[in-house]
C-alpha cells in the first residue's frame, strides 16, 4: 500500500485496515524463468482476494528459440499451461467463482497459430470425453482434464497486419531473442485461422493494438500491452483500476427519460469516492502499488443501459437507441474527467501528467470531437447539449489545471453484481432473452425474468389489463390454477395427492419446462412408485397421468410461459422490435438482434470512454466461419478497442439457457432434464446419445431362469420391432434388498443408456469378466456355463443372445461346434457342409505353413490371459486358479473348482 509519510509503497501489517479494493490488474512477464514463476505467484494473490488479471506473454521466447544456458526453450504454449492450471486450482475469492484470468499473444510471435488453435483442440477433447458419458458441466470432469479453460484468450493485431489482411498481403512471425524472421503467412490465411478458431469455441477475441494506443493518455510512460481478463480496462503493465458501475434505470424519470441532474451528481460522487480508495487500498506488489499512486486510473461505467432503452421504447439496434446509448456516455465520461481535472486543482495532477500532457489533451480533444459529433437528428436535444457541455468543460479545466486521474471510465460486464444492483441486462448488453436460466457454478439454475417489460409497456401506452396479458403470455402464470389440462382438479382426479400437488405450485416460479415441476426430488419417489413407473422424469409421470404431449405443450404454455413476446395478445407490430434479446426467446422466438447490432453499439460509445468495453457479440448457432471474419473486420474498421464473439452452442457447456428445443414433433427436450424421447423404432446408426428413443408399450423379449453360484436369477428384456435390445431387467429375490436394489437401479441405468444409443456391445465389453461374489457355476443356461459375477453372467448371456458373441459361452451353440449331434441327420450334414469354407487347391495344402517367429513375451501374455483371463480365486488358498477344461484348477494348492 501506499504511505504517505514516507511517500513510496510499503508492505501492509494486514489487509484489514488497507484491503484490496482494486478488481482488475494488468501484470508484466519478463523472459526470463524467475519472473515467470514471480507473476505465478502474483496471480495466485490475487485470485485469492477475488481479483483478475492479464498479461501479454509476447516477451517469453518461442519452441526452440536458444536458452542462455544451452539448449533451447519448451516454449510460450507450455508455461502458458502451467499458468491455466494454476488459474484453475485457485478459486476466485476463497469461494466458488472461478479465477479471472487475460491472456494476450501478439500476432507478430512463432507461436500465434498454436495459441490461436488451442483452445479448439481442447474443446474437441471434451467432446471427445463427453460424448465417452463425462459430465459436460463446465466444472465436470470433462473439462477439468483439458487445459486452457481458465482464461480468456485474445490476439493483438496492429493496423498493419489488418491493412495486410486487406490488400492480401503477408506476416511475419519474429523471434523473440534475435529478432530475425521465423516465419512467413499469407494474412488473410491467419485472419482466416483466427476466425475459424473464434467459430469454434468463441477463443481467441481479438484487441486492435493500434486503436488501442492511439487513444492512450500516458504513451510516453510506456505502451499499452494488455488488458484485464474483461477487456475493458486498458492501461500500462503491472497497474491496477477499481471499478464502480451505476444502474441507469435508476436516473430515470416518469416519463421513462434520463435525469441528467441526478446522473452527473452520481458520476462525480462516485468519481471522487473510488479516487478516495487508490491511496487506501493494498495491491499485491510494491510495483503495482507505487503505478497506482503514479496514474490513479480509475473505472466508472453503467449497467442496464439494454433495459433503459427497452424503457425508453426504443430499439437496441436502431440509430435512435445508439445515438442515446452515445450521449449518456458521453456525459459520463466528461463529467468524470471534469470532476477529475476539479480534484487535480486541489490536490494536484497525477504524478506522470506533466511527462504526458500534450498527448493527454489531445487524447481529451478527440472524445471533444467525437461528442460534437453526435447525430442530433436521433437523440433528444437535452442529452446532446448536456454531453457536449461536459466535454466543452471537461477539456478547458483540463488545460487550466490538469487531471488528477489519467483514466475515468470503462464499461464493466456487471455479470453477477448487474443481479444485486436490480439490473435485467448487464454493462451495454442488450437482453440475453426475456426469460433465462443461470447456470450457477456451485450446481443448480436460477430463473432470470425481465422485470422491466411491465414498465415499457406502459410507456408505450398500453393499459394495464393488457400489460398483464403480455406479461403473462412471456413468463407464465406460475401456478396450476386455470391452466389447460393440467390443473388441480385433473391432478387429484389422476391421482396425485394435494400435498404432491403442492409441493408442484411451489416448483413451478423457477422450473424452464412444466415436467421439472414433477420430477421425484420434487413430489417425491413414492408418486413414480404407487403409479409403477420405472423411468424417473417429470414428463413420463405426467404422460402417466394420462396427459398427451399436446396437452401438456398447452399448459406448458400458460404456467412457464412462451418465452417470448412475439404473438403475444395487444402487441403491436411496430413494438416487437423494442423487446428483441440477443438470442431468439423460447422455443417460439424467431426474433433475434443481428450480431452487426452489438458491434455497431459498442462502436457509439466507445469513443467516449477512457478505457474499452467489456461485451460479447452473441451469434446464432447457424453463423458461419465468414460471419464471424467479417464481425472481427467491422469492429476493426468502427474503431473499436477490442471484441470477443460467442456463437450459440459453440461450446458443450454454456453457462446461460434461453430457449427448451423440441428434437422431434409433439417431444421437448430440456437441455437440463432427460429428454422425453418417443415411441419409435430406432433406426440402426442414426440414434445419438442424447436422445431417448423409447421402447412400444407392448414389446417381445425373452426370460432367462438361472443360477450364479447357487443364487437364482432372473433375466427378463425388451425389444425394438426390429429385435434390438432396449430395456433389461434383474430380479434376485432372495438376496438382501440393498444388493436388490442396487441390481434393480444398475438394470435401469443400462436400459436409459440403450434407449439413448449406448451400443450393447459397448456394455458387453466393460462389464463381461466383472469379478465379484456371488460368481462360481451356472446352472440353466443351454451355453454360459460359468460367471465370475452376477453381471458377468448377465452380460454374457446379452452378447450370446443378441450379438453372437459366441466366445463369451463356455459351450458355444451346436452350428459354431460345427458337428453333427446325430449321424443320421442329412440335413444336419448338409448345413454344416454348406457352411464349411471350400476346399483349398491341393498343392497349396501340401505346403506347410511356415512357422511364425517366436515371441516369447507375446506368447507368455496369450498364454496367461487364455488360462486366467477370467478365472475366480481359489476358494481354498485364495490364489488366482487356471482353466482346465470347462472348470478351474488351483496351481498353488491343487484344488480344482467344480470338476472333482
Amino acid at each position: 500500500a501506499w504511505d504517505f509519510a514516507q511517500g513510496k509503497a510499503v508492505e501492509v501489517d494486514n489487509a484489514f485496515e488497507r484491503p484490496q479494493c482494486s478488481a482488475c490488474f494488468i501484470q508484466h512477464v519478463g523472459d526470463d524463468l524467475m519472473d515467470i514463476y514471480e507473476l505465478l505467484k502474483t496471480e495466485a494473490r490475487l485470485f485469492k482476494y477475488g481479483s483478475g488479471t492479464g498479461t501479454n506473454f509476447s516477451a517469453l521466447r518461442a519452441r526452440q528459440e536458444k536458452l542462455s544456458g544451452g539448449g533451447t526453450s519448451s516454449g510460450l504454449m507450455s508455461f502458458l499451461d502451467v499458468f491455466d492450471r494454476a488459474a484453475g486450482a485457485t478459486k476466485s475469492g476463497g469461494t466458488t467463482r472461478r479465477a479471472a484470468k487475460m491472456v494476450c499473444i501478439d500476432m507478430d510471435h512463432p507461436e500465434i497459430i498454436d495459441f490461436i488453435e488451442w483452445k479448439v483442440r481442447e474443446e474437441d477433447k471434451a467432446r471427445a470425453l463427453i460424448a465417452q458419458g463425462y459430465e459436460a458441466d463446465f466444472n465436470g470432469e470433462a473439462y477439468k482434464t483439458i487445459s486452457g479453460q481458465n482464461a480468456n484468450n485474445s490476439v493483438r493485431v496492429t493496423d498493419a497486419f489488418m491493412a495486410a489482411v486487406e490488400m492480401g498481403g503477408t506476416w511475419r512471425t519474429i523471434a523473440r531473442t534475435t529478432k530475425a524472421t521465423v516465419d512467413e503467412y499469407d494474412a488473410r490465411w491467419l485472419w482466416k485461422k483466427l476466425g475459424d478458431a473464434a467459430w469454434a469455441c468463441a477463443d481467441p477475441g481479438v484487441q486492435f493494438d493500434t486503436t488501442i494506443n492511439r487513444w492512450h493518455t500516458c504513451p510516453k510512460s510506456g505502451r499499452i500491452n494488455a488488458s484485464n481478463p474483461c477487456s475493458e480496462y486498458m492501461f500500462l503493465d503491472n497497474s491496477a483500476c477499481n471499478l464502480a458501475s451505476l444502474n441507469l434505470t435508476r436516473f430515470t424519470s416518469a416519463d421513462g427519460q434520463l435525469d441528467l441532474g441526478s446522473f452527473r451528481h452520481a458520476v462525480r460522487l462516485f468519481l471522487l469516492a473510488q479516487e478516495i480508495l487508490v491511496d487506501f487500498s493494498s495491491y499485491p506488489t510494491a510495483e503495482i502499488a507505487h503505478n497506482s499512486h503514479r496514474f490513479r486510473p480509475l473505472g466508472l461505467g453503467y449497467a442496464n443501459l439494454g433495459t433503459l432503452l427497452m424503457l425508453m421504447g426504443l430499439s437496441y439496434d436502431s440509430p435512435q437507441g445508439r445515438a442515446v446509448a452515445a450521449a449518456i456516455t458521453a456525459v459520463m465520461t466528461g463529467e468524470a474527467y471534469a470532476m477529475s481535472a476539479e480534484m487535480s486543482a486541489a490536490k494536484g495532477t497525477f504524478e506522470d501528467y506533466e511527462t504526458n500532457r500534450d498527448e493527454m489533451l489531445h487524447v481529451m480533444s478527440m472524445h471533444r470531437d467525437a461528442a460534437h459529433g453526435i447525430d442530433r437528428a436521433y437523440c433528444p436535444p437535452d442529452l446532446v447539449d448536456g454531453a457536449c457541455e461536459a466535454w466543452d468543460r471537461a477539456v478547458r479545466m483540463g488545460v487550466e489545471s490538469g487531471y488528477r486521474n489519467a483514466q475515468t471510465t470503462v464499461l464493466a460486464p456487471t455479470g453477477t453484481i448487474g443481479l444485486l444492483m436490480d439490473c435485467d441486462t448487464t454493462g451495454i448488453e442488450p437482453d440475453f432473452a426475456l426469460v433465462k436460466f443461470k447456470k450457477l457454478a456451485g450446481g443448480g439454475y436460477f430463473k432470470i425474468v425481465n422485470q422491466s417489460v411491465p414498465a415499457a409497456l406502459s410507456r408505450l401506452g398500453y393499459a394495464k389489463h393488457e400489460v398483464d396479458q403480455i406479461v403473462a403470455y412471456v413468463s407464465g402464470t406460475g401456478t396450476l390454477a386455470d391452466a389447460p389440462h393440467i390443473d388441480r382438479g385433473a391432478l387429484a382426479k389422476a391421482g396425485l395427492t394435494s400435498g404432491e400437488m403442492a409441493k408442484v405450485e411451489a416448483a413451478l416460479p423457477s422450473v424452464f419446462e412444466i415436467s421439472q415441476a414433477f420430477a421425484p426430488w420434487v413430489v417425491g419417489e413414492d408418486v413414480y412408485a404407487r403409479l409403477g413407473l420405472p423411468e424417473r422424469d417429470g414428463s413420463s409421470l405426467l404422460r402417466k397421468l394420462g396427459f398427451d404431449g399436446k396437452q401438456i405443450e398447452e399448459a406448458n404454455d400458460v404456467i412457464v410461459g412462451c418465452m417470448t413476446i412475439e404473438g403475444a395478445p395487444y402487441l403491436r407490430d411496430q413494438d416487437v422490435s423494442v423487446f428483441d434479446c440477443a438470442n431468439r426467446c423460447g422455443a417460439k422466438g424467431k426474433r433475434f438482434l443481428r450480431p452487426e447490432s452489438h458491434v455497431r453499439m459498442m462502436a457509439a460509445v466507445q469513443p467516449f470512454l477512457s478505457g474499452a468495453i467489456s461485451k460479447t457479440v452473441n451469434m446464432p448457432n447457424e453463423s458461419t466461419r465468414d460471419d464471424v471474419r467479417e464481425l472481427y473486420s467491422l469492429a476493426w474498421r468502427l474503431g473499436l478497442k477490442a471484441v470477443a464473439i460467442y456463437r450459440d452452442g459453440s461450446k458443450a457447456s454454456q453457462p446461460l439457457q434461453a430457449k427448451r428445443t423440441k428434437e422431434k414433433k409433439d417431444q421437448k427436450a430440456d437441455r437440463m432434464v432427460l429428454a422425453s424421447g418417443s415411441e419409435a423404432t430406432p433406426d440402426a446408426g442414426v440414434r445419438g446419445p442424447s436422445v431417448r428413443v423409447r421402447l412400444p408399450k407392448k414389446r417381445q423379449g425373452f426370460t432367462q431362469e438361472a443360477r450364479v453360484g447357487g443364487h437364482k436369477v432372473y433375466v427378463r428384456t425388451g425389444e425394438y420391432a426390429d429385435g434390438m435390445l432396449g430395456e433389461i431387467f434383474i430380479d434376485m429375490h432372495k438376496e438382501g434388498a440393498a444388493f436388490r436394489s442396487l441390481m434393480n437401479c444398475f438394470s435401469m441405468a443400462v436400459s436409459i443408456g440403450l434407449q439413448h444409443g449406448v451400443p450393447l456391445s459397448t456394455y458387453v465389453d466393460q462389464f463381461s469378466f466383472t469379478r465379484f461374489e456371488p460368481q462360481g457355476l451356472v446352472e440353466g443356461h443351454p451355453n454360459v456355463k460359468f460367471a465370475t459375477s452376477i453381471v458377468d453372467y448377465i452380460f454374457r448371456v446379452l452378447g450370446v443372445e443378441y450379438l453372437q458373441r459366441y466366445d463369451l459361452a463356455q459351450v458355444p451353440p451346436a452350428p459354431v461346434q460345427h458337428r453333427i449331434e446325430d449321424p443320421s441327420d442329412t440335413k444336419a450334414h448338409k448345413d454344416m457342409t454348406a457352411s464349411l469354407p471350400p476346399p483349398e487347391p491341393s498343392a497349396q495344402l501340401a505346403l506347410p505353413e511356415p512357422p511364425e517367429p517366436a515371441l516369447p513375451g507375446d506368447a507368455l501374455s496369450q498364454s496367461l490371459d487364455d488360462l486366467m483371463g477370467d478365472a475366480p480365486v481359489c476358494d481354498n488358498c485364495g490364489h488366482i486358479t487356471v482353466r482346465n477344461g470347462s472348470c478351474y484348477r488351483c496351481l498353488n494348492c491343487g484344488n480344482s473348482l467344480g470338476c472333482s
